[in-house]
C-alpha cells in the first residue's frame, strides 16, 4: 500500500455519525468490511463504487488489522 491509512480513515463529527470513514467520503470503514464479509472482492468493490481505490480497501483492512 502506497499511502498509510491514517491518510485514508478520516472522522468527522457530522459525518455518518462521526464514524471513520474513507477519505471524507460518507463510505464507512464497516461498510467496506460489511461487503467484503458478505464474500464481495476488492475487484467488484471497484466496480460498483468507482470512487474508490484499492488503497482504500487496503487501508481498512490496516486498520482492522491484517490484509
Amino acid at each position: 500500500m502506497s499511502v498509510p491509512y491514517q491518510s485514508i480513515i478520516t472522522i468527522e463529527p457530522g459525518k455518518r455519525s462521526g464514524k471513520p470513514c474513507i477519505r471524507g467520503m460518507r463510505m464507512t470503514v464497516y461498510d467496506i468490511l460489511s461487503y467484503l464479509a458478505a464474500g464481495m472482492t476488492h475487484q467488484q468493490l471497484l466496480e460498483d463504487f468507482p470512487y474508490l481505490t484499492e488503497d482504500d480497501i487496503l487501508g481498512v483492512l490496516e486498520l482492522r488489522g491484517g490484509t
